[in-house]
């Protein structure tokens, strides 16, 4: 048996593709105290290890004039607040998901990109907090992920999607300044995250279904790719080798090596129903280190607890074979996953993600 050493290292050795301890785990956008709650299983005799938390730049509130000046022709619902990007958000008839309304759905030209009031990223205040939530993390032993954002999914957000997407063929200039004036935010929010310390970079967008891009991999490389590049350099400047993972559902094999050479250091979520995480591990484990894996829309609502336990141990004995796997689930754990699958889980985990001594 390897000594026992803290969650932060344990990460750390496994995203350098060295064997800790055991095998990191997380959930992906949940903590384990608000996943028992909902369950009402706390407290519980289960260990619900978490090696990873999350934190995020602060953000300057919209001012109190974007409701009124993008949002005057539309009824919002009651339960409708304005992100920092100005984005309208409602949570959906079932609770479980965001419905979201664009500020600039009706921006005709670069004028109006320009006239959006960008959100203020660059203060001290933000980095002061980033610094203080990760020192705090630190302090209990555990490796922090800093959000560095999304180029992709912020301007769909704030464009909407279709019409981002005719734009980048029809108006590339617009779209391709509302991509600029976000990667210019992004690379602050990078630079943050790594002058406070935070062990791991996250950036990504959904550029992907199961089927394959959204966006053909052509017109990637010509937009999203250099910017996605320069975001991930004004991290490394900062903190030379920091990991960087890129999260996007779906099938993005068409871009693993674009994404390698960029700098990303981690897939996520490696989603099963679009990706054979065997065949990544396979291929690209030497560069990648995987990171999820554990299919939320199949594995965790549908197999038998059985099956589940089955799964990681699978996972556990190909995916993190020399290092480079964090385990968990793909995505949020939805209310339609059965309890017993999430204790599976766990108890499989800690059961077959001891490394050899």
């Amino acid at each position: 048996m390897k000594c026992v050493v803290t969650s932060r290292e344990r990460v750390l050795t496994a995203l350098s593709h060295r064997e800790p301890d055991r095998i990191p785990v997380t959930l992906a956008y949940e903590q384990p105290e608000v996943i028992l709650q909902r369950y009402g299983k706390l407290p519980i005799d289960l260990p619900m290890r978490q090696d990873i938390y999350t934190v995020a730049p602060w953000h300057s509130a919209p001012p109190a004039t974007v409701r009124e000046q993008y949002y005057h022709d539309i009824d919002l619902p009651a339960d409708t607040w304005i992100d920092g990007w100005g984005v309208a958000r409602s949570l959906s008839s079932s609770g479980e998901s965001l419905r979201t309304v664009g500020p600039l759905r009706k921006a005709e030209n670069i004028a109006d990109i320009e006239a959006f009031p960008w959100p203020d990223v660059g203060s001290v205040r933000c980095v002061t907090d980033l610094r203080a939530q990760v020192d705090d993390l630190h302090r209990q032993e555990l490796a922090v992920v800093g959000v560095g954002g999304s180029i992709f999914e912020y301007s769909w957000y704030m464009f909407g999607m279709d019409r981002l997407m005719m734009a980048l063929v029809s108006d590339p200039d617009v779209a391709l300044r509302l991509f600029d004036k976000i990667t210019e935010r992004l690379i602050v929010s990078a630079s943050h995250c790594a002058s406070a310390g935070a062990d791991i970079l996250r950036l990504g967008d959904d550029i992907a279904d199961q089927r394959g891009m959204m966006i053909a991999p052509e017109l990637w490389r010509a937009t999203l790719k250099p910017r996605l590049a320069s975001i991930i350099a004004s991290a490394r400047s900062i903190q030379p080798d920091m990991p960087v993972l890129y999260h996007s559902d779906g099938n993005v094999s068409a871009v693993i090596d674009d994404l390698i050479e960029v700098g990303v250091t981690i897939l996520n979520p490696v989603q099963p129903e679009a990706l054979d995480p065997f065949e990544v591990k396979r291929r690209y484990g030497d560069r990648l280190s995987l990171w999820g894996a554990v299919g939320t829309q199949t594995v965790f609502p549908f197999y038998t607890p059985e099956e589940v336990r089955c799964t990681v141990r699978q996972y556990c004995s190909a995916l993190g074979e020399g290092g480079g796997y964090v385990i968990g689930p793909t995505h949020s754990l939805e209310r339609d996953v059965p309890w017993e699958n999430i204790e599976a889980f766990y108890r499989a985990v800690e059961e077959f993600g001891v490394y050899s001594p």
